[in-house]
């Protein structure tokens, strides 16, 4: 991951692991477990679980990870750099399995997935490898470790959403949290490893999804991100109690309108949508909630029609600006961000300018950019030469992210003498003097901290300033 604009933890997928006390209960005698987490939200979200099924297990979670009875790391696949940070904090990690031979140090997420039994072979301090459909197994899986032997699960399920699974929170801040909605995809973008790693596509219960909402509104939460690869393709379909067993199916659309309808106070998120899926009912349905945040994540990937089919991405650039022209017209003040490769096989520089001139007619407010990167096993790995040279990549990357960097700032400036209201996430990293919160559309606000403001709070803040990635202004009546 570039460190340009790194506002979004939905797409960061070479940020460093992150690891937070959560908001249990404190066990007697508890085990401490420790729990670092890279990647997309998904993994996040996922952690959360894991926290949850080892809770039941007298497993209490530490931000320290010199403290812990067992270090897991929720691991990425998306990127290489990812990766090779994994191995470089296993090397850490083996620095205590030392001084504690009876440490557990466990691999999860898409990274075993994918690599399989080879962490066992390669990384000898490793006990256990599990996969993201197979964290009910962890208690065994655990005391098979005990016992002296090394323990992998890395089934995929067609079936496995862990909808009847409470999360424990992993952030601590009691005001955002994720709700997993759908696990695994189905499209098949050529350059991407997530069907390999998290399996088919399957939609979780909307009650569940509801209760969850539900619980976590009246736990005094105020934002809600409603997570998926591909969000627009939810589809649920079951029987409902209230319609004397009656086949129902649910939509995005719907569901989306259904948590909202929880609380005009618990604002609603969502990421990430596909350029082929989102329809003009998802985008009414934001349009008609105040509290459905008006911030659409569309990944692009390129401006080129024939990289784009390349990609196997589904649809044209063409269809792509259609979408992008249904949001302007439906939700004219919503926040567009992206994805973008620069380099991918065979890409020509009149093909990377399409994806220049892409990014001039949408007018990205965030973009998460790279160059291209081989994964082995994508389909492009398997049929695609990666014959950009690296120093053109490099510079192609680099036309992208200045673009994107003017661009952003601008957009920015477009809110400065605005009012908007925000939602007070907590103290700014820079100072503890300060504040700071999110608006609708995801930009970071700071603003002088107010003896009668607390985190969890709404207020309404006007914008005086900003630099190229934030928002600076005061509180008003």
């Amino acid at each position: 991951m570039i460190d340009l604009q790194l506002t979004d933890k939905t797409h960061d997928e070479g940020r460093q692991g992150e690891a937070l006390i959560v908001d249990a209960p404190k066990l007697l005698n508890a085990r401490k477990l420790y729990i670092e987490s890279y990647g997309c939200q998904m993994n996040f979200a996922d952690s959360e679980i894991v926290a949850s099924i080892l809770l039941d297990q007298g497993f209490e979670t530490t931000g320290n990870y010199q403290e812990a009875d067992a270090i897991f790391i929720n691991t990425c696949s998306i990127r290489e750099n990812a990766e090779q940070r994994v191995r470089n904090r296993l090397s850490q990690f083996g620095i205590e399995k030392r001084k504690n031979p009876k440490l557990i140090v466990g691999v999860l997420g898409c990274m075993a997935e994918r690599l399989k039994s080879k962490f066992l072979e390669e990384e000898k301090l490793v006990d256990l490898v599990v996969g993201p459909d197979a964290y009910r197994d962890l208690p065994q899986l655990i005391e098979q470790v005990g016992d002296g032997q090394k323990a992998i699960n890395v089934l995929l399920s067609r079936e496995e959403t862990y909808a009847d699974i409470s999360p424990v929170r992993l952030n601590g801040n009691g005001i955002t949290a994720f709700i997993s909605i759908m696990r695994g995809c189905d499209n098949m973008c050529s350059f991407c490893v997530v069907p390999f790693t998290r399996g088919r596509e399957r939609s979780r219960d909307p009650h569940s999804i509801l209760a969850e909402a539900q619980d976590l509104q009246d736990r005094g939460y105020k934002e809600v991100t409603l997570l998926g690869q591909n969000v627009d393709s939810y589809k649920w379909k079951g029987t409902a109690e209230a319609e004397d067993g009656a086949e129902i199916m649910v939509n995005f659309a719907q569901l989306l309108e259904k948590v909202a309808l929880i609380s005009p106070e618990l604002r609603v998120r969502f990421s990430t949508s596909h350029p082929k899926d989102i329809t003009d009912e998802v985008l009414h349905t934001i349009q008609k909630y105040d509290n459905i945040c008006n911030n659409i994540h569309l990944p692009v990937q390129s401006g080129s029609s024939r990289v784009l089919d390349l990609m196997n991405r589904t649809y044209t650039r063409e269809w792509y600006i259609n979408r992008i022209d249904a949001i302007r017209n439906i939700i004219p003040d919503c926040a567009i961000s992206t994805d973008i490769i620069a380099g991918f096989c065979s890409e020509t520089e009149e093909e990377h300018q399409e994806t220049l001139s892409m990014m001039d007619y949408v007018g990205y407010d965030f973009a998460f950019c790279f160059s291209y990167s081989e994964r082995p096993g994508t389909m492009a790995a398997r049929k695609l030469e990666d014959d950009i040279p690296e120093d053109v990549k490099k510079r192609r990357l680099q036309e992208i992210l200045l673009k994107q960097q003017t661009t952003s700032h601008y957009r920015l400036q477009k809110s400065v003498g605005k009012t908007v209201r925000i939602l007070v996430e907590g103290f700014s990293k820079k100072s503890d003097k300060d504040l700071c919160g999110r608006n609708d559309q995801n930009a970071m606000i700071v603003f002088p901290a107010a003896e009668n403001v607390k985190p969890g709070q709404y207020v309404n803040v006007i914008i005086e300033r900003c630099t190229s990635a934030t928002l600076l202004g005061r509180i008003t009546a």
